[in-house]
């Protein structure tokens, strides 16, 4: 094949126009600090499309571009290029042409170190293809097995600790007894892999739960839960245990619940584990939150704000001083939401200032403080101390009391800006809950600049998407539901809509990733009129939509119509407020 030199991903992209000379800076820098991929950290920054960097490669190489999940590889191509090689170059192997010419699917096809070791390894000619880098990885995982088979560790199971029976009860086990079993090397491989499978997988929580007569585990993907696997049920004590003592718990104790957490670094990734135990009828049941230290890298223009929303959310962040909350209830992306904020407002002349809890995500150039509760530090605390630090933002992770809103109240209108969540289902009930709180309604008018309320759909998979027409039952929904929240039946939606199949790339489900649904109410001068009067988030949700603040359920229309998402996940998350 011709040679194309040792040109660089990144000098390509800028050359093609598909990003700028300080998108790939920033990029770079990024990439110091974790060791990733190029061309995945600027698709994670929202700057270019995994398509877009095929595109402008094909346009300036005539690397031209496959799909892999229409292939299927045969094992003897699969074996022409060892594993090692593979999985360091990022590279599969897809066919060979009149016996000479191997067809290689690279994510970096400018990359000549590579090519050149195929060439030796296969000891054949190398035509390059340029594929989706998680495309290639689920054909890594695919053809050439996982770093650690899960299977494999299971079967391994089957001969260990015949000497704990399934009917031997759980706390008869000595503590003794356990930490032999947890350093077995099966059990110690098994809980690698989970965890492993579960980062491959982008799992938020992984839970272990003990049945009658076995172990299962599920992973929650996309906001569902999936079975993933069953353990024998011999296994379990010695599963619980693993975890416990990586999260340093205490696991002589099984009658009483424990927290804990534990660092690691899984697939070249740096991941905080939130570990819990519950004691259940059959045992302990184990869930970990898998939590991904990489919240500089998230984007406002990466959370699904149509443009109409990301201008709004955009101008009250531009503000000098005042109360910004994001509602919505536990799941629904709002500390994410806070993050993309605080890394768009993060600039060297801003002292930016959080107190979470807990910590989520790192991001540089920012002061995080960790809640301590047995320590005396507490949000109110906290937020006391942050006010003599001279900050110019403060976010704090949840308003949880009347101490806690009082004092942002008071440091919103004393020339700060802050940022925080409130648990309430809509944008009109927040300055409700703040007045509840014991926050004088005219304080809370005067201080709350912007509401932003948020769910998390399901997106559309983008490899098995089709056109589709709702049954009489789902259509009936939609409108009753449409005509009781926003009083448009439908919401003018045709009845020809986008769904996904189900394919290998989602595993079936149709979806892959999520996105958000909003609803932003900005407190002008009719809304605060309403607020300070002490009004109902009724009477205050007239009066915003009357100024033009669309609801969570037309923002999802907007989002079905464009093909993003489906009306079952819309109803799913946003009609229970108007039904």
């Amino acid at each position: 094949m011709a040679r194309r030199g040792h040109k660089r991903l990144g000098d390509c992209l800028v050359d093609s126009g598909a990003i700028t000379g300080e998108q790939l800076d920033e990029a770079l820098q990024v990439q110091k600090r974790t060791g990733e991929r190029l061309g995945r950290i600027l698709v994670r920054l929202g700057y270019i499309s995994e398509t877009a960097i095929a595109q402008a490669l094909e346009q300036q190489f005539g690397v031209p571009h496959i799909n892999l999940s229409e292939y299927v590889i045969a094992a003897e191509v699969i074996q022409l290029v060892p594993e090692a090689i593979a999985r360091r170059y990022k590279v599969i192997p897809v066919e060979v042409v009149n016996a000479k010419r191997l067809i290689l699917a690279m994510a970096d096809p400018l990359d000549v170190f590579a090519i050149d070791d195929v060439k030796i390894a296969s000891k054949l000619d190398v035509e390059v293809k340029v594929a989706d880098e998680d495309q290639i990885e689920r054909a890594l995982e695919q053809y050439y097995g996982s770093e650690e088979s899960i299977e494999e560790v299971v079967r391994d199971l089957g001969v260990f600790d015949d000497s704990v029976s399934v009917d031997e009860g759980e706390d008869e086990i000595g503590v003794d007894t356990l930490r032999a079993l947890v350093d077995e090397a099966p059990v110690v491989r098994l809980v690698n892999a989970i965890i492993s499978q579960a980062v491959r997988d982008r799992a938020s929580d992984i839970h272990v739960e003990p049945q009658a007569d076995s172990v299962r585990v599920r992973y929650r993907i996309d906001g569902m839960l999936r079975e993933v696997m069953r353990v024998p049920r011999r296994s379990h004590a010695a599963i619980a245990s693993r975890f416990k003592i990586m999260s340093n718990m205490d696991i002589a104790e099984r009658r009483i619940p424990q927290d804990g957490r534990v660092q690691l670094k899984v697939e070249g990734l740096e991941i905080d584990l939130r570990v819990s135990t519950l004691p259940t009828l059959y045992g302990e049941k184990v869930v970990c939150r898998v939590l991904f230290r990489r919240g500089a890298m998230v984007r406002l223009e990466q959370l699904g704000f149509l443009p109409e929303n990301l201008e709004i959310w955009n101008r009250a962040l531009a503000k000098p001083h005042g109360i910004i909350l994001v509602t919505g209830p536990t799941g629904s992306g709002k500390t994410q939401t806070l993050y993309a904020s605080l890394n768009k407002l993060n600039a060297a002349e801003r002292n930016i200032i959080t107190i979470e809890d807990p910590v989520e995500f790192r991001l540089d150039g920012i002061n995080q403080v960790q809640i301590n509760p047995k320590a005396g530090l507490t949000f109110a605390s906290g937020l006391r101390a942050m006010l003599r630090q001279d900050p110019d933002i403060i976010m704090v992770g949840e308003i949880r009391d009347g101490e806690t809103a009082s004092i942002a109240v008071n440091a919103a209108l004393t020339g700060h800006l802050v940022l925080s969540t409130l648990h309430t289902n809509d944008a009109p009930g927040a300055t409700v809950r703040l007045v509840d709180m014991g926050v004088e309604p005219f304080l809370a008018a005067s201080s709350v600049i912007c509401v932003l309320s948020q769910r998390l759909v399901r997106k559309i998979c983008n490899h098995c998407r089709e056109e589709y027409e709702p049954d009489d039952e789902m259509w009936g929904w939609w409108t009753r539901a449409t005509q009781s929240i926003s009083g448009v039946a439908g919401l003018g939606l045709e009845r020809k809509l986008v769904r996904g199949r189900g394919c290998k790339q989602c595993s079936g489900i149709g979806y892959y990733g999520r996105t958000a649904i909003h609803e932003i109410m900005v407190v002008n001068e009719p809304v605060r009129e309403v607020v300070t009067r002490n009004g109902s988030s009724d009477e205050i949700a007239a009066v915003a939509r009357a100024q033009g603040m669309k609801r969570l359920i037309e923002d999802g229309a907007l989002k079905v119509q464009m093909g993003i998402t489906t009306i079952d996940e819309v109803l799913r998350v946003a009609a229970a407020e108007g039904m």
